[in-house]
């Protein structure tokens, strides 16, 4: 299960993590939604409306990605987004991984062991990142907004009978909005960072990029 946070924190593109052996289904329930559990203040949810509307404005999305695991190993790629539900995230050598959501489903793959599990995106933090309208007072259990010079820092948890509480921070730039990084807390309290750079919105990625074999499930 830690295994699968990683990945699929990355989130995307996450969610987006560690090594490459074989994943446990995630459980019936995980990254659910739910209404908020505290009150915002009024600066709070005003600093969650700019975030919604900038990333309301976005609908394609590509740059460099690092990644920090719960072990503190390092790795690196290129990822690419084109809302609502597709991304795509390329991990440099020598990580064999690859994760890839089509809108409907999330596939983690290993070149180098020719596997691929597939997973819901809907039971992915994923989602978050990947919806068409994003409304993070109605569809996330928003805890806690904090901002300082350089982030506004969103704080959603999500709690499972199976699973636990898990938790997704994530953080956007304080002048402009933009999605700098987000951190998966499981519930044993292991973290996994991706942090996003050289943003550019201006150019919409190939589809092909966003398609998923589900053949090779089949062999």
């Amino acid at each position: 299960m830690n295994r699968l946070l990683a990945r699929l924190s990355l989130a995307a593109a996450a969610a987006m993590f560690a090594a490459s052996a074989g994943l446990a289904a995630p459980p019936s329930g995980l990254f659910s939604s739910s209404r908020p559990t505290v009150n915002l203040d009024k600066e709070q949810k005003v600093q969650l409306e700019k975030i919604n509307s900038y990333f309301n404005s976005v609908t394609n999305l590509s740059g460099k990605f690092t990644q920090v695991g719960p072990d503190g190993n390092q790795t690196t790629g290129d990822f690419f987004m084109s809302k609502p539900g597709k991304v795509r995230f390329e991990y440099n050598d020598p990580s064999p991984i690859e994760l890839i959501s089509d809108g409907d489903a999330v596939a983690v793959r290993d070149r180098k062991l020719a596997t691929q599990d597939i997973y819901p995106l809907s039971q992915t933090p994923l989602r978050f990142l990947l919806s068409d309208k994003l409304d993070l007072m109605k569809d996330a259990n928003v805890v806690n907004v904090y901002s300082d010079d350089l982030f506004v820092t969103v704080v959603i948890e999500e709690k499972s009978v199976v699973a636990g509480t898990n938790r997704l921070m994530i953080a956007f730039g304080t002048k402009d909005h933009q999605l700098k990084q987000w951190t998966v807390t499981d519930p044993q309290g292991y973290d996994t960072t991706v942090a996003v750079s050289n943003l550019d919105s201006s150019k919409r990625p190939d589809p092909k990029l966003f398609k998923i074999n589900y053949e090779r499930m089949l062999k």
